[in-house]
């Protein structure tokens, strides 16, 4: 489908299945994080997904790719990153299988039915407080401080409506992990895997990826951790495969 693009906007090519993506230099651009997430995830063509905070969209377009999934659904506060991520949904004739709605994380209770999710994936704003914003309105602000939603409003939210036995999938920084882990633990989603992400083999992981299920035993699997970088600019084969080149 032909869509229009708006000031400053551009299509780029995910590598999935011919998918693409509108975005903005000038809002906010999906970065690794969320590819290493669907990377991470998993799930099966029956279930249903929804994604916190999904800002252009990229996460249900890459988990249709990957994974089929029934039905699914991003859920943005920010009506101009829905707009875009409504438009590349239109652009990639999926209308029928994503769905895009504009409303808070915080309020994602009353958007939804209790229970009604397989899966759910977030890439939530890292920071805390709001030290060096000049401008808490900003998209990018917003996106990567936790302006508009806590992680425990995430964590909340997303115990009220995976089913039992569900999965979470979320990536985070690993300054953040005890949190977390209390966090999930706290309300019944029991961490299951964790992978560190590194830049380079001799650098701290400067991303964790967590996947946690609804009411399930207390065992968690530690994956080996994911390499970014062999050399500057290089990929290592396993980053490679995630980005499917």
């Amino acid at each position: 489908m032909i869509v229009s693009l708006k000031e400053n906007e551009r299509i780029d090519d995910l590598q999935r299945n011919g998918y693409r993506i509108i975005q903005s230099p000038k809002k906010f651009c999906f970065g690794m994080d969320a590819v290493l997430l669907t990377g991470f995830a998993h799930a099966k063509e029956t279930d249903m997904l929804l994604d916190l905070g999904t800002g252009t969209g990229i996460i249900p377009l890459l988990m249709e790719a990957k994974y089929g999934c029934r039905h699914l659904t991003g859920l943005e506060i920010q009506p101009e990153s829905a707009d875009m991520a409504q438009r590349s949904v239109a652009l990639n004739d999926l209308s029928e299988k994503i769905e895009i709605v504009t409303g808070d994380i915080r309020e994602a209770g009353s958007l939804f039915p209790p229970a009604s999710f397989d899966c759910i994936t977030c890439n939530p704003p890292y920071m805390i407080g709001k030290h060096g914003i000049t401008n808490p309105q900003d998209s990018k602000a917003i996106a990567r401080h936790e302006i508009l939603c806590t992680l425990e409003d995430v964590v909340r939210q997303t115990a009220g409506l995976l089913k039992t036995g569900g999965h979470f999938f979320l990536v985070h920084r690993p300054f953040r992990l005890a949190e977390i882990i209390s966090l999930l633990v706290g309300y019944k989603l029991e961490p299951k895997r964790m992978q560190l992400v590194h830049p380079y083999v001799d650098k701290e992981p400067n991303m964790v990826l967590l996947e946690a299920v609804r009411g399930g035993r207390s065992r968690m699997t530690v994956e080996k951790p994911l390499i970014v970088f062999k050399a500057p600019g290089e990929y290592m084969p396993e980053i490679r495969d995630v980005y499917g080149y």
